[in-house]
């Protein structure tokens, strides 16, 4: 367990002893074959490639895979453990590695099922490869990632990309539920001056392959964890509003915080994820009981997602207005 001072205003989910205690007591472990039903809303605490070979086949409606990019990081939660880190590999042995499991893990899709792949400028050319072989590649999604630090010798890297494929020419995908709020520009207008497709300054526009509204989970931010690659609850809503309806399964192999479990709660879908270290699946666990009480997405509102910093800015302005 961790004990960190935090920042008056720091909102880091955290655990105490007891709630650790009582949230592994959710976890399963799988050993034998497992039917759909023994794993669906579960998370199965375990090394992700000693369960692949028992999950069942045809289950899953939404994959979606954030795997260990091809880069020397430690995902313990202890820094000084070495349980979970991974070494980086050449790019020839990084594909070999990828193509190793992730062939394994295409019989858990449906046939209407579809796939989303984080990677980075490094390994998308590679993973990128192997998809095509299986899979058909529909995009690739650019995210802004505007963390860190800069570099002197080099472009500061912002962004990410998340490879979309799917299993066959059947599958879900509901673009009017992932519309984007947007600043209006060039403010067009009829031919009796009412405004022309736009409303109190903002367009609702269809939702591009380049994602610039994201916010990366930062400490004073509800959903942030101490997991080094937490990915936010807006990207992860807007990939499972539009692959996926009511009702169907997500699965994460390498479920990390829990945040696509999370995201598939408030959105009633069902889901099941895999993680190696104990403490950020009973984080996973905690975060799913808060979004029973609290569904709330930050960033997206009535059914639209907003660009970054500007939401909070036209609430106010419109309860000024009530």
């Amino acid at each position: 367990m961790i004990a960190r001072k935090r920042a008056i205003r720091n909102k880091t989910i955290e655990l105490t002893q007891k709630e650790f205690r009582e949230f592994k007591k959710k976890l399963i472990k799988v050993k034998t074959r497992v039917t759909p039903e023994t794993i669906t809303n579960k998370i199965i605490n375990q090394n992700f490639f000693e369960v692949i070979d028992f999950l069942p086949e045809n289950f899953v409606d939404l994959l979606y895979i954030d795997p260990p990019y091809n880069l020397d990081k430690n995902f313990s939660v202890l820094k000084e453990s070495k349980s979970n880190y991974f070494k980086e590999l050449k790019p020839t042995d990084y594909k070999i590695w990828f193509e190793g499991w992730f062939s394994k893990l295409l019989k858990v899709l449906k046939p209407t099922a579809s796939v989303y792949l984080c990677s980075d400028w490094r390994s998308t050319y590679l993973i990128q490869d192997v998809l095509n072989n299986h899979l058909i590649i529909r995009n690739r999604i650019t995210w802004e990632r505007e963390k860190g630090r800069g570099s002197k010798f080099n472009w500061k890297n912002c962004s990410e990309d998340i490879l979309f494929a799917t299993v066959s020419n059947k599958y879900t995908f509901n673009a009017e539920l992932v519309k984007l709020k947007r600043k209006v520009f060039a403010p067009y207008r009829d031919e009796n001056g009412n405004p022309k497709d736009w409303k109190d300054g903002f367009r609702l526009t269809y939702s591009s392959n380049l994602w610039t509204d994201i916010s990366v989970p930062f400490w004073s931010m509800p959903e942030n964890t101490d997991h080094p690659t937490q990915k936010p609850e807006k990207l992860l809503a807007k990939i499972i509003l539009a692959s996926s309806n009511e009702g169907d399964l997500i699965f994460d192999p390498f479920l990390g915080s829990g945040t696509s479990a999370v995201v598939a709660k408030k959105l009633k879908r069902n889901y099941c994820g895999v993680e190696l270290d104990t403490y950020y699946c009973c984080i996973a666990e905690k975060r799913i009981q808060l979004a029973e009480k609290d569904n709330r997405i930050q960033g997206f509102e009535n059914g639209v997602f907003w660009e970054r910093n500007t939401f909070s800015l036209i609430r106010r302005k419109f309860n000024n207005n009530e």
